[in-house]
């Protein structure tokens, strides 16, 4: 029985060589490294792999001019579908209304569900999300989730690590929400609780914001202590992630790579790890290819459907 966890992290894409802009080149990232085999992928050399693991890019533009955003981004990423074109243009940082009936109808969650699989998304959301205007304006992951049903991590599951922050720390519920009572927790702490999750489903999806956040902040500091953060979550992830997972890392638009700007037009990182990541990698070039990805790595022969 093999599965699947993907994580996304919002605004990171492949950058240049430049460790006075990319701060992929000044930031420690010990696990981030070793999954490349060395130095980070960039420009002039965006793909990466080793056997059982493959950094590469992918296209957020999709054909359509102009620089791309999370709304149409995360769409693209999560349906298949061609979001901007199918809008008339790159859009964000919320799904714009009209396309929200396709995020419902055919993320990846839903159809992943719809097939047999057990899905979970990790995020946790206060009880006041769906009178807030983040539900007004929601990101897709948020949105693929409420329609897949799969909304349900709150305050209580975060607490007994059932569930994540999107920051990957509890400081934001804390200091901005009010949980006060909830633990201070590692980043490190936060991966392993994540990979405890991967264990309950077939796919498990995880989505982090804080990436997109420090690039629009546009300095090396703060990106470097996104980038940082992130790889130490991983740390902790790789070190209880069960054999027979398959993780995927992907984005929807470049940013955070590049400090001297803010979205960017450059490809996005997408990363594989575990079971069938060499072979799962071929034939992918753009964001939508990667809903197809994850519904391939799920029916792989010896895969087992629940009822």
């Amino acid at each position: 029985m093999g599965r699947v966890l993907f994580v996304f992290l919002d605004g990171v894409g492949i950058g240049a060589a430049d460790p006075d802009t990319n701060p992929f080149f000044q930031a420690r990232i010990p696990t981030l490294n070793r999954l490349f085999g060395g130095d980070p992928p960039h420009l002039d050399h965006p793909e990466v792999s080793r056997e059982g693991c493959v950094a590469f890019p992918l296209d957020p533009l999709l054909g359509v001019k102009g620089l791309p955003q999370s709304g149409t981004g995360h769409t693209a990423l999560l349906t298949g579908e061609n979001a901007p074109a199918l809008y008339g243009r790159h859009f964000g940082p919320w799904v714009p209304v009209r396309l929200r009936p396709v995020v419902e109808r055919k993320n990846v969650l839903s159809r992943a569900k719809n097939r047999g699989y057990r899905c979970a998304f990790a995020n946790a959301h206060p009880k006041e999300f769906h009178d807030s205007p983040w539900a007004r304006r929601p990101a897709g992951p948020a949105l693929a989730a409420m329609a897949a049903g799969l909304l349900t991590r709150e305050a209580d599951a975060l607490a007994q690590g059932r569930a994540l922050s999107s920051e990957i720390v509890n400081t934001a519920w804390r200091n901005r929400l009010g949980y006060t009572d909830l633990p201070e927790i590692t980043p490190q702490e936060a991966g392993r609780n994540l990979a405890r999750i991967v264990e309950e489903a077939d796919l498990t999806f995880f989505a982090h914001y804080g990436t997109d956040y420090a690039g629009h902040r546009g300095r090396m500091p703060g990106s470097v202590r996104a980038l940082e953060r992130v790889d130490s979550f991983l740390e902790g992830v790789v070190e209880l992630l069960p054999s027979d997972t398959l993780l995927v890392l992907c984005s929807d638009h470049g940013n955070l790579e590049n400090v001297t700007t803010g979205h960017t037009l450059n490809p996005v990182l997408t990363l594989l790890l575990g079971p069938g990541a060499n072979e799962l990698r071929r034939g992918l070039t753009r964001i939508t290819h990667v809903s197809r990805l994850i519904l391939t790595a799920l029916s792989r022969e010896g895969h087992a459907k629940t009822s």
